[in-house]
């Protein structure tokens, strides 16, 4: 068998295990590559044509078919050129184009999003950056509508390390692509079980990652490599011997450890090299349970079971679904060998499972999270396990190895999509989703605002479908959050898939018409209450003593039509409180004598000085506890402006010098300030007489108002005399309450 670590030489035979028409396909393509590569060189450094002849070596190892071979060869050559890459198909096929086209695609994946995920910083900053890496991962398969589009790719990278490894090059750029090739590629190798690729493009990249580290663990192994593999050898012919013996039928191997591997091993489990029992270790496969538990004891007979370090696995199953025996021995030298025993059942199980092994082995855990995609993940593993199905195809008649190929070919994840957003995050979507779903995805007020889209920089409708690779931007509506929502139609066919997106929908409508009949209740009871001269009462203790253990449950119940107001009625006769109803006059009167507008102290202080003449700026209106400072006019004492007030800061640019500090002085609780208030609503009959009567309920004098009507829509300024911020506030969430009233804020 070749050694894969001499599969970037040149000479490696690239038609090996084809037939005569396909070697000499391949055969012409090399020639071609050869000439069109020249003396270039790939990004690496590498010479173009040694890196391709260095993807299909490995491709032929692993015995992939004739348009994989020349895909190989040929797609770098795609990169540099593309108006070369577009004549592959006429020269060369459109299959071997088609790949080409894929590896091509997968590269500008890489483009958009190595580099761009930023340093996650934060309490789980650590689990979105893997699920990230989950995703890719996935979006890579995804993104390969051709399986072999994923080998070619594997091969690529294990091309490049090898020549950074020759090189012995370490520097930023191999440290970066070590942990790309770690997080993302060794992984799929893995799952798709291309094992020889997977220990491969860890070691290596585990070798520009730690390289301290690595030389480390590679000296270790060295050093007593020959004196472990004869003492494990001796171990599997004595054991043997003894199954023989006991008539058991077994297949006995020793396993060989990578450096990464045990890396992996020493770290997990914080142990030292020479504390690392699996460095010598077998396994014995068998072909029933019963036999798995006289391996054991025979093993336990033949050598001393060292404590704490048995576990059963098969009676008590991983909750992946791993089953195996194992155990930890001590041989004749007194140094631990570690023995695992499974049937063969278990141990396809381990290798293809729905459980998926590359969980087991890379978490230390279990998910069952996407069992879906773990199916399809096994199915594939099952048809890639390359050291046996793949060798096997080649001996099979033609026809059957064209059959094992066009199953390869027609293997694709079609249930899910990837997409991207600009700052080159991969979102995972259901297949079909569109740009609603996409928005809803990233966040429910995201979704809520969301008017329009653009895939790829181009302005698409909300119902286009996405598609694998593509990068979504929304377009959001402005304004405060809850002034924008979802469309009514978006819940009609053909705008959205996910149940996700149409739950959060049907929420934000479910919230707007509780709202809408909250707000139907509430008017309801107020009017009633009217009738009855009692608007002073206390909702609160009304509410309860109806049964009802919210205010705004009274509302609602009202407003459905499920509580008849005559109760309410009925509840503040019989109550018998003595309610005296609002004086305006006393309120107006009681205004005008604090009343800053006219006359009353502001109780401004100037730091230090004393008796100037201070006035409030009538262009913001200051009122405690604003952040206010003061300015120095020319005859008319000190201006006092809010600090976020743009006149100051325009006044401030030009003359700092007049700029003085100031502050609310105390002790004028009953200080009114005179504040402007806009409103935005929908006109209607009464919409004034309703924001009167919630001024008048605060007992806030309005001292002016400037209303003007447009396209059914009434703009409202109010200027009204407060005695603190916090009566404002609570006026202005009831001003927002009214029927139709759209915003209500503080100018």
């Amino acid at each position: 068998m070749v050694s894969i670590a001499a599969l970037g030489d040149a000479r490696h035979p690239l038609s090996e295990g084809l037939g005569p028409e396909d070697s000499a396909r391949v055969q012409e393509a090399l020639e071609y590559a050869g000439e069109a590569y020249g003396e270039r060189s790939c990004a690496s450094g590498e010479s173009a044509l040694a890196f391709s002849l260095g993807v299909a070596g490995t491709l032929s190892y692993l015995r992939s078919d004739c348009p994989t071979r020349i895909a190989g060869l040929l797609f770098e050559l795609a990169i540099m050129e593309p108006a070369e890459g577009a004549t592959f198909e006429h020269r060369f096929g459109k299959e071997v184009a088609d790949l080409v086209g894929g590896v091509q695609q997968l590269i500008r994946l890489r483009d958009l999003t190595v580099g761009h995920q930023g340093v996650k910083r934060g309490k789980n900053a650590a689990q979105e950056a893997s699920a990230q890496v989950e995703t890719l991962r996935k979006m890579l398969l995804a993104m390969a509508t051709d399986m072999r589009v994923v080998l070619v790719r594997l091969a690529s990278c294990v091309t490049t390390l090898r020549y950074f490894a020759e090189q012995k090059r370490f520097d930023e750029v191999t440290h970066a692509y070590g942990r790309e090739v770690l997080d993302l590629y060794a992984p799929l190798a893995n799952r798709l079980g291309i094992w020889q690729l997977k220990w491969e493009l860890e070691d290596l990249s585990f070798r520009f990652l730690e390289p301290d580290t690595y030389k480390r663990i590679a000296k270790m192994l060295e050093e007593k490599r020959m004196l472990r593999e004869g003492f494990v050898q001796s171990s599997i012919a004595r054991l043997q011997r003894e199954l023989a013996a006991a008539g058991i039928k077994a297949e006995v191997s020793g396993r060989p450890k990578h450096i990464y591997s045990i890396w992996s091993k020493m770290r997990g489990k914080e142990l030292d090299f020479t504390a690392l029992y699996d460095v010598r270790a077998f396994r014995v496969i068998v072909e029933d349970v019963k036999s798995c538990y006289t391996v054991l004891g025979l093993v336990h007979n033949i050598w001393t079971p060292i404590p704490d370090e048995f576990d059963d696995y098969i009676s008590r199953p991983k909750p992946n679904g791993y089953q195996s025996l194992h155990t930890v021995v001590a041989a004749e030298d007194g140094r631990p060998l570690e023995v695992q025993v499974r049937t063969h059942e278990m141990h396809n199980f381990a290798e293809y499972g729905i459980a998926a092994h590359w969980r087991y082995k890379e978490e230390g855990g279990s998910n069952f999270k996407g069992q879906k995609y773990d199916e399809k993940i096994a199915w594939l593993r099952q048809l890639l396990a390359w050291k046996t199905d793949v060798t096997d195809s080649v001996a099979k008649p033609e026809a059957e190895q064209r059959e094992w190929v066009e199953q390869l070919k027609a293997t694709t994840l079609d249930d899910r999509i990837f997409v991207l957003t600009p700052q080159a995050r991969v979102i995972e979507l259901p297949q079909g989703a569109t740009p609603i779903d996409f928005a809803y995805h990233l966040h429910s007020e995201v979704g809520h605002r969301c008017r329009g889209a653009k895939i790829d920089g181009v302005m698409v409708p909300l119902n286009t479908p996405l598609r694998n690779g593509q990068t979504c931007e929304i377009i959001t509506a402005k304004g405060a959050p809850g002034s924008a929502g979802p469309s009514r139609d978006w819940l009609s066919a053909g705008y959205t898939v996910g149940t996700r997106t149409r739950t959060k929908i049907r929420a934000w409508f479910h919230a707007l018409d509780q709202q809408e009949t909250l707000n139907q209740g509430r008017a309801l009871v107020e009017k009633s209450l009217q009738r009855e001269g009692k608007t002073a009462v206390n909702l609160e203790a009304l509410a309860h003593k109806l049964g009802f253990p919210k205010l705004d449950d009274l509302f609602v119940a009202v407003g459905n039509e499920l509580f008849s107001l005559r109760h309410v009625e009925l509840a503040v006769r019989e109550s018998g409180e003595p309610v005296a109803p609002v004086d305006d006059a006393a309120v107006i009167n009681k205004s005008r004598a604090s009343s800053v507008e006219q006359g009353a102290k502001s109780g401004v202080l100037v730091v230090g000085s004393e008796g100037l003449l201070t006035a409030l700026a009538k262009c913001c209106k200051p009122a405690p506890p604003d952040g206010i400072v003061g300015f120095v006019t020319r005859g008319k004492g000190v201006s006092i402006h809010r600090a976020t007030c743009k006149n100051f800061t325009e006044m401030r640019a030009k003359a700092p010098e007049r700029v003085i500090q100031t502050a609310w002085g105390g002790a004028l609780s009953d200080t009114v300030y005179p504040v402007d208030l806009f409103i935005l609503a929908s006109d209607r009959q009464g919409l004034l007489r309703d924001i009167s009567e919630v001024f008048s309920k605060e007992k806030i004098n309005v001292i002016g108002v400037n209303t003007q009507s447009a396209k059914g829509n009434a703009r409202m300024v109010f200027t009204a005399e407060i005695g603190s911020t916090a009566q404002l506030n609570r006026a202005l969430g009831e001003i927002r309450e009214v029927q139709g009233v759209q915003q209500a804020m503080r100018q």
